[in-house]
């Protein structure tokens, strides 16, 4: 693919010294730069049949694939809307300003596009997105289209076949952000109006006079036109593209010459329960908001068991698991078919229906297939409800049938020890009227090395001594039954928190719709002070909190609440939008309190030296949410960056979970590039904060992997992947820390911070201490208050 620079579009501004976040239409994609992709087409009744499609070969060419699809039209039927949208879960219909080329210069007044032509131009006016790419409705998608999709820099196109390369065919277009802008739709209705461009070549020749051969070049299959066919040639193997330009269009009885070619449009002339048979029956992934739209209804005309399974999995990946019972409810499920029960079995234990779930499991675990994934969810329902010999025993199980499992034996190892809180300073158990009992995500063993460190720093901020002489441990994922509410209304109160506790699909259950599976009726029947203590509200960009039952959970709490503390201003802001008014001004800051380690870890000593050390970390849960198309990009700006990192210090991999070591893997794999691995996952929190401490620089991606080093002094860089960083920064004031995984230049800008950040290391810490103070003075001052409330 060669390239030119498209002059055309504004150039960037980027601040040398300092990363620059690129600019985003939403407040969450200017948080994370989360690149926003769509297809889009003009469509009138004239083209549909070629536009039907062409939905569907974008489909069953590219079934993984699944973006907003833009219908410019200027009036479609209802009808005609509705047989699109059967088609396609994330159609977005836009009426095109047709009035606006009225007034520009045309050719031959006779021909039926010299006005419907011009109105695909209406896509430059398109401000919600960051890379649009536009087909022409006389198209069939016959390959992989995944390049485009990672295409990040300037306006791209197929040179036209008959005129060499200066000219660009708007058949399909693969346009950037910079061109998605008013600047340049002046410049195409000052050439619209003017007349100064080929009139018989319409949207075509607007743009080849604007762009002037400016423009990025793609490979003739990408674009391949009719043309190129003639005498009918057969369509080449690697065609990922077939444009049937030209007055005869396939639905309109086609032209002599061209049987080939026609032949594969008519692959795609399927009726609508013919669509969804051959999209069904496609090997391999499948993008799981078209498998869930086009499968939905092949389930209920068909009943078929299988496809009913892979529905109700994307709907679990989703977190949508009232979704995914439904549908394995429509179907009848044979006995002896496993996996199907430990689907079942998975969703309905994701929705509180404890006894159904385990029945479906007991039924999958007769297969030794299904057996170690069906005992592990039996061992947790068991754990659940705080029978932890019996999640033992069936734990057990799971590793007899299969010894290498991971879910069978993080049960297994976890119900060893009957009470959470394994990895905190162990002292007997004081008096129950001297406790606080504390709900927390308590990690033990080899587990997330953030979710270790959180529930010490909570008890650190509002009491010293963190251990069981003063502290109740609650995990927020057990059940919250009579005997525990019995137990907190023994103690001074209760501590929610601190970390991501609302995010929809962590520990999913039917209860709360977030992380502590409390029943209503037993939330209400705490009679201590209730303190939220440095709760985030975790959601990822594209997920969200659907059901009802969340936002009764919510409002329920605050009302129970004597202290509502968010770890952050973004967190804030998104819960208060979900409460009514009389109950919002309960809501306030309360910052994560490892953020501010060196003020509350006893006998805290910054240190003398540090080593001559960068870490990175890389976060890998959810990496569809965190990357989208951008993970290769990702990858080989890692590699530059870690080249120019490795000038300034020894750059190691921070691997705050097991998964997080994927980037050492990666960069050997990918790049030859091998880096040492500090296993945080298997540390204990002493280690962790001490790593943290003694190191010059880290960048991370997971918000522990910066908030934990930034608690112990220590200057960072956010790889923003998630809001929750994005928040965090802004709240100390200092958003270049943070440079988002899709940046068009990450490597040049992470390079050039980190060098900033270590050339003048001293003044670097100082400014770290000086923004932790103020988080301090907040901790300080609400710490009085959750006192006063206690006493």
């Amino acid at each position: 693919m060669s390239r030119t620079t498209a002059s055309a579009a504004p150039p960037a501004v980027h601040t040398p010294a300092a990363p620059v976040r690129e600019a985003a239409a939403d407040d969450v994609r200017d948080l994370t730069g989360k690149r926003r992709v769509a297809f889009a087409s003009f469509v009138d009744e004239n083209y549909l049949p070629g536009f039907l499609a062409l939905l569907r070969s974008l489909a069953l060419s590219n079934p993984e694939v699944c973006e907003d699809f833009l219908v410019l039209h200027d009036g479609l039927r209802p009808a005609s809307l509705a047989r699109i949208r059967a088609l396609h879960p994330r159609i977005r219909p836009r009426r095109v300003d047709a009035a606006r080329y009225d007034a520009y210069a045309k050719g031959d007044q006779n021909n039926y596009l010299v006005r419907k032509a011009y109105f695909l131009l209406d896509v430059f006016r398109v401000r919600d997105y960051d890379t649009i790419i536009t087909l022409d409705t006389d198209m069939v998608v016959l390959g992989d289209l995944s390049e485009l999709l990672r295409l990040r820099e300037g306006l791209a196109a197929v040179p036209q076949f008959f005129y060499g390369t200066h000219k660009l065919n708007s058949g399909l277009l693969v346009i950037q952000r910079e061109f998605l802008s008013d600047a340049f739709c002046e410049r195409i209705d000052e050439t619209g109006l003017a007349g100064t461009y080929e009139l018989d070549k319409h949207d075509q020749g607007i743009l080849n006079a604007v762009l002037d051969g400016d423009f990025v070049r793609l490979p003739a299959r990408y674009n391949f036109v009719k043309r190129r066919l003639s005498g009918d040639k057969p369509v080449p193997e690697d065609t990922a593209v077939l444009h049937f330009t030209g007055r005869h269009k396939p639905w309109q009885g086609g032209e002599n010459g061209y049987a080939e070619a026609e032949a594969r449009w008519r692959d795609f002339h399927l009726t609508e329960r013919e669509f969804q048979d051959a999209y069904l029956a496609l090997p391999g992934a499948k993008h799981p908001d078209l498998l869930v739209h086009l499968g939905t209804p092949y389930v209920h005309r068909t009943g078929e068991v299988e496809a009913a399974r892979r529905i109700a999995t994307a709907h679990i990946g989703a977190g949508h698991f009232e979704e995914a019972v439904e549908i394995l409810r429509a179907v009848r499920v044979p006995v002896h078919d496993a996996w199907p029960h430990e689907v079942l079995g998975h969703a309905l234990l994701s929705v509180s229906r404890y006894a159904e779930a385990t029945s479906h499991l007991l039924l999958a675990a007769t297969s030794p297939h299904r057996a170690p994934t069906a005992y592990s969810r039996l061992a947790q329902i068991a754990w659940i409800h705080h029978r932890d010999e019996e999640a033992h025993a069936y734990a057990g199980k799971g590793l007899s049938v299969d010894p290498t499992h991971r879910a069978a034996r993080i049960w297994h190892q976890r119900t060893r020890h009957a009470a959470p809180g394994a990895s905190l300073p162990q002292q007997p158990e004081g008096p129950a009227h001297e406790q606080l009992a504390h709900v927390a995500f308590y990690m033990e063993g080899q587990g997330n090395a953030g979710d270790k460190v959180l529930p010490e720093s909570v008890r650190l901020a509002l009491d010293a001594d963190p251990s069981a002489r003063r502290w109740h441990s609650l995990h927020a994922h057990r059940l919250f039954d009579r005997a525990a509410l019995a137990e907190v209304n023994r103690r001074r109160g209760l501590v929610i928190g601190g970390g991501g506790l609302f995010i929809p699909d962590t520990a999913p259950n039917g209860n709360s719709g977030w992380q502590w599976n409390v029943p209503p009726e037993h939330l209400r029947a705490i009679d201590v002070p209730v303190i939220v203590h440095a709760v985030g509200f975790n959601a990822f960009d594209g997920q969200s909190y659907r059901h009802r039952r969340f936002h009764e959970s919510l409002r329920l709490l605050a009302e129970q609440s004597s202290f509502f503390g968010l770890r952050n201003h973004g967190s804030v802001e998104k819960v208060r939008a979900l409460l009514p008014p009389h109950l919002r001004e309960r809501v306030r800051w309360q910052p994560c309190p490892t953020t501010v380690t060196r003020h509350l870890v006893p006998g805290w000593t910054d240190p003398v030296a540090r080593e001559d050390t960068i870490l990175l970390n890389a976060a890998y849960d959810r990496a569809g949410l965190r990357f989208g198309h951008d993970y290769p990009y990702f990858l080989d700006q890692m590699a530059r960056a870690v080249r120019g990192l490795g000038a300034l210090a020894q750059v190691k991999i921070a691997a705050h979970a097991l998964d997080d070591e994927r980037l050492a893997h990666d960069l050997r794999r990918t790049h030859g590039i091998s880096l040492p691995v500090l296993p945080m996952y298997d540390w204990d929190n002493d280690e962790i904060r001490a790593a943290y401490a003694k190191t010059r620089l880290v960048i991370g991606m997971r918000g522990h992997a910066g908030m934990i080093p930034f608690g112990c002094g220590t200057p960072i860089l956010s790889l923003v992947s998630h809001p929750k960083m994005a928040y965090f920064l802004a709240d100390i004031d200092r958003p270049e820390w943070g440079i988002s995984v899709h940046d068009r230049h990450l490597a040049d800008h992470l390079t050039e911070a980190a060098r900033t950040l270590l050339a003048d290391h001293a003044a670097s810490v100082a400014d770290v201490h000086e923004r932790q103070r103020a988080l301090w003075e907040v901790t300080r001052a609400n710490g009085a208050d959750i006192r006063a409330v206690l006493a």
